[in-house]
């Protein structure tokens, strides 16, 4: 069995589109339900959420890596104009 994805998402607020979140996940589905059962303080008050980007990486190190750029002004310019 091959090892299991680590996800890198950024979710869009249905509720107030201008608002999003990027976050990272072992298990894309139950962090979306989670995000949209007001389990994170981050994201509750703008629910509910769908997830407008999500990318797959093998390694837990790279996607972490990932996160941590596009949470840097860079990357929120690059996921601004690309994904």
């Amino acid at each position: 069995m091959p090892p299991p994805y680590h996800y890198v998402y950024i979710l869009r607020s249905q509720s107030n589109p201008s608002h999003h979140y990027i976050g990272a996940t072992s298990d894309l589905r139950q962090r979306l339900h989670a995000h949209n059962a007001g389990q994170s303080k981050h994201t509750a008050k703008h629910r509910p959420w769908f997830i407008e980007t999500a990318i797959a990486f093998r390694s837990k190190e790279k996607a972490s890596a990932f996160e941590s750029y596009l949470k840097s002004g860079s990357g929120r310019g690059f996921a601004t104009r690309h994904l």
